[in-house]
């Protein structure tokens, strides 16, 4: 099973949205995604659980979390979100970094456009690693 960890400093956005993307547009047999921060946040952000509502994507139920060592250890790639000096590093996997501005307290319009951002290189990931659902 091939694994990847979206993360950034509080997992309430940019990296829910990923990993949520991620699990409904992969072949659930080769892949999947889980979403961690450094510094958790108490929950998602308010107005990335509208727009990913508005995609039929719902992330009431998900909570932020802290990157381990032991979910890390699992992964075999680590992307983060364009969080600078914040941003985890994992001795070992292989990183890519997604420089994605946060849309935490920004106008929905905005967040919209994050999260589009985010399915196109979520869909791109998917195609170059062959993960996609057939």
């Amino acid at each position: 099973m091939y694994k990847v960890i979206f993360a950034c400093v509080h997992n309430a956005g940019r990296s829910q949205m990923a990993a949520a993307f991620f699990n409904h547009l992969a072949d659930p047999q080769k892949a999947e995604a889980i979403s961690a921060g450094t510094e958790p946040g108490l929950r998602v952000h308010p107005e990335v659980l509208t727009v990913m509502q508005e995609v039929g994507i719902d992330l009431s139920g998900a909570r932020p979390q802290r990157l381990t060592e032991a979910l890390a250890r699992e992964a075999q790639l680590l992307i983060t979100m364009g969080c600078g000096d914040q941003c985890p590093y994992v001795e070992g996997l292989r990183r890519d970094d997604w420089p994605l501005p946060d849309p935490k307290g920004r106008p929905l319009d905005e967040v919209r456009a994050v999260r589009d951002d985010i399915r196109s290189r979520v869909s791109a990931l998917l195609n170059t690693e062959g993960l996609g659902k057939a």
